[in-house]
C-alpha cells in the first residue's frame, strides 16, 4: 500500500502537500520503518547549539519541532487506529500550537525526545501491523473532514519529511 494508492475523497487537500513528500518507492509499512532511523539519524546530527534555535521572533525551536512531529504522529495514529477500527464518530481537529508551551520541550534533553519518538513510533508500527488492508481503507470524519485511516498512517510519514525539510531550509 503506497501513497500513491490514496484519492482525494481520502483526506482533505490541505494534507496532500505532506502526502507529495513521500518516495513513491515507499509502502505504508515499509515507510514507518525507514522514518524512525531517518529521524532519529537527523535530530542527532543537528548541532546542540541549534537545538533551541529560532529562526524567527515566534517561531518553535528544532526541539519543539520535534516534539511536534511526535505530538502529531500520536494525533494522526489515534485517528488511524479509530477509524481503522470502523468508528463513525467524527473526531475532533487539533490546534498544534496549543500542545508547545505544556509541552516543555525545551526542558527536555535530545535523548528523552528521542525515546519518546521511538516509543510513539513503535506502537505505530504495531498498530499498523494490526489492521487489514480493508480496516486503513476504512473512511471515517477528522477534524470537520472525511479522511481514511492509512491517508492519517501516510500524513504521519510526509508531516515528518515536511519538517525535516523546513529545519534544514531554515534553521541550520
Amino acid at each position: 500500500m503506497k501513497a500513491t494508492d490514496l484519492n482525494n475523497k481520502e483526506f482533505n487537500s490541505f494534507y496532500g502537500g505532506y502526502i507529495n513528500q513521500i518516495p513513491e518507492a515507499w509502502d505504508l509499512k515499509t515507510g514507518f520503518e525507514i522514518g524512525k532511523g531517518s529521524i532519529v539519524n537527523f535530530f542527532k546530527a543537528i548541532p546542540k547549539d541549534k537545538l533551541e534555535y529560532r529562526y524567527a521572533e515566534g517561531k518553535w525551536t528544532v526541539k519543539e519541532v520535534f516534539l511536534h512531529i511526535i505530538d502529531t504522529e500520536r494525533v494522526m495514529m489515534h485517528r488511524c487506529f479509530r477509524i481503522g477500527r470502523h468508528d463513525k464518530t467524527a473526531l475532533a481537529g487539533f490546534e498544534q500550537d496549543d500542545y508547545i508551551a505544556p509541552s516543555k520541550a525545551n526542558e527536555k534533553s535530545l535523548e528523552a525526545l528521542i525515546e519518546e519518538y521511538l516509543a510513539v513510533r513503535q506502537n505505530s508500527i504495531i498498530l499498523l501491523n494490526s489492521l487489514s488492508s480493508e480496516d486503513l481503507k476504512f473512511i471515517g470524519h477528522a477534524s470537520g473532514n472525511k479522511l481514511s485511516s492509512r491517508a492519517a498512517a501516510f500524513i504521519v510519514l510526509g508531516h515528518e519529511i515536511w519538517h525535516t525539510e523546513i529545519i534544514k531550509s531554515r534553521y541550520l
